[in-house]
């Protein structure tokens, strides 16, 4: 694996740090190849019942695309330089958004063009109030990517995400908290420790209902409310069955606080 991209679990919890802070977090084949296998790892391992993405250094979350390497493949004239799309981003974007777990994102510093799409592919996103985003995609003649099409517009509503991606501009932490962006802006300096901690809750916290809390509002995104109540129904059997449920309600009688297994 690429030092590139870090990865450790501890407790139930992944932790995938993006390593390359000198270059503000940029995707380079090697980061986008090392992500996509580790976001991969995670969504699938059964020990791992949370996932907390962030980044090395204090400038940078990530800022997209690594424009040095992406100029010298134009420049090779290479008919797949754009198949980095399908490869690497699209995949990853999946691993975060389909896992049946919670994905935290810790945003550091500048979270921009795919960088930005990584961040909202997670569930929950704590920031730094340094950080900012930037869709970006339009100041290099380039059309949205990494998911953000979809999952912007379902967080802030379709209009402003329109004047953002057409108008590329700097968004900062205090405004990406009232657009919706961020969950939870917190000083710079306890940026780790507070996303951590949010992390570590929901990895010791019933994972079979947070998987289907995910997967109902996905759903709920593209069909009528008759099939999403359809899904709430399957989806609330499935969680309904799960061990964890048995000991949630046993220690709501007993007045205890429940220790989940994550099944």
């Amino acid at each position: 694996m690429a030092d590139t991209v870090l990865y450790e679990v501890s407790d139930g919890l992944a932790t995938i740090t993006l390593n390359r802070p000198e270059a503000m977090n940029a995707l380079n084949v090697a980061t986008k190849v090392a992500l996509r296998d580790v976001a991969r790892a995670a969504a699938e391992d059964d020990a791992v019942r949370a996932v907390l993405l962030t980044a090395a250094g204090d400038r940078a979350f990530c800022v997209g695309q690594d424009l040095k390497e992406h100029i010298g493949l134009l420049a090779e004239g290479s008919g797949q330089v754009m198949s980095t799309v399908k490869e690497h981003y699209n995949p990853i974007v999946r691993a975060l958004t389909e896992a049946p777990k919670p994905v935290v994102a810790a945003v550091n510093g500048v979270a921009a063009g795919a960088g930005f799409g990584f961040a909202l592919a997670a569930d929950y996103r704590v920031v730094a109030d340094t950080a900012s985003f930037n869709t970006s995609f339009a100041g290099v003649a380039l059309t949205a990517d990494s998911g953000i099409s979809w999952t912007l517009p379902r967080v802030i509503g379709p209009g402003r995400a329109a004047d953002l991606l057409l108008f590329p501009r700097t968004i900062k932490a205090q405004e990406a908290y009232e657009l919706g962006i961020a969950n939870r802006v917190v000083p710079a300096a306890s940026l780790h420790t507070a996303a951590e901690q949010v992390a570590r809750m929901l990895a010791s916290g019933p994972t079979v209902a947070y998987a289907a809390i995910k997967e109902s509002m996905a759903y709920g995104f593209s069909h009528s409310l008759a099939e999403t109540l359809e899904k709430e129904d399957e989806l609330q059997t499935r969680a309904g069955a799960s061990e964890d449920h048995t000991i949630a309600v046993r220690a709501f009688v007993n007045k205890e606080e429940p220790r989940y297994l994550g099944r």
